[in-house]
């Protein structure tokens, strides 16, 4: 009865969401949550409905980059997302916490739980796009978004361009193969560094790592983002760079976003 109750409950919030993204890496600090906050906001400044789940338990960023500082309020059994001025719809276990620098010391049961519920009983509304960022690897949070979500149409996979990144971007491609989750394509993050002072191009993290892989392993590459100190900036002060109009970083974020909506049509 449980179970019927809870596809019951998922079927109705789905049937309100138009499209469903995923964004996963295998490996940390690879921008992830950047490319994601990005993303949204690249979709919700172009008029769309945008929901942002960050399923990032032990090291939620979400609510930082997107400067969501309020509280989510609650109902008797239901929690209204935060909505950022720019009309973003956002749940984090960052944003419930009490203190932000206290730490989630949990088990898998449990983490997968507040995932679960936070998409089962957060109001989240009509949506064009729900995005969900998941922490690094193939663990808990994956496996349980893979398994609530009946339909998503794709995920969107970050890698920087050298070859330890690259080893564990194979196991994310193979762990959405087995879970049927469809695979938009994949972005090269952190590719070159372009001195503000003297304008040459330092590739710190090496170069054409992600572009190469994803003609080995098939899938799309949808494009590549530079280590842009703009980036952080614009994270730290939770005005995602998207905002910046006369950013050249900021256009291929648009590019990609683009390529990522016409491949989910």
């Amino acid at each position: 009865m449980k179970k019927t109750k809870q596809k019951n409950t998922i079927k109705t919030i789905t049937d309100q969401i138009n499209k469903s993204i995923v964004v996963m890496s295998g490996k940390g600090g690879v921008g992830k949550s950047t490319v994601a906050a990005n993303i949204a906001m690249q979709l919700s400044n172009e008029k769309n409905k945008v929901g942002l789940m960050d399923c990032d338990i032990h090291g939620p960023s979400i609510p930082k980059i997107i400067g969501a500082k309020q509280k989510p309020t609650q109902n008797k059994k239901t929690i209204n997302p935060i909505e950022t001025e720019t009309g973003i719809k956002t749940i984090s276990i960052g944003s419930l916490q009490p203190e932000t620098d206290e730490p989630v010391i949990w088990r898998g049961p449990l983490k997968m739980k507040a995932i679960e519920q936070f998409f089962t009983d957060v109001n989240w509304g009509k949506l064009d796009y729900l995005i969900f960022d998941l922490p690094p690897g193939t663990g808990d949070e994956p496996l349980t978004i893979a398994q609530i979500l009946p339909n998503p149409d794709g995920t969107v996979i970050v890698t920087t361009p050298q070859e330890v990144a690259l080893q564990t971007i194979r196991k994310s491609v193979k762990f959405a193969e087995k879970v049927n989750l469809p695979i938009i394509g994949l972005i090269e993050n952190m590719s070159g560094f372009k001195c503000p002072n003297c304008q040459e191009t330092t590739n710190i993290f090496g170069s054409g790592g992600g572009k190469k892989l994803a003609l080995e392993l098939e899938i799309p590459f949808l494009g590549k983002i530079p280590l842009d100190p703009e980036i952080m900036e614009s994270g730290e002060q939770g005005n995602p760079i998207v905002n910046n109009k006369k950013s050249k970083t900021s256009k291929q974020f648009q590019k990609i976003t683009d390529q990522i909506k016409n491949k989910i049509k």
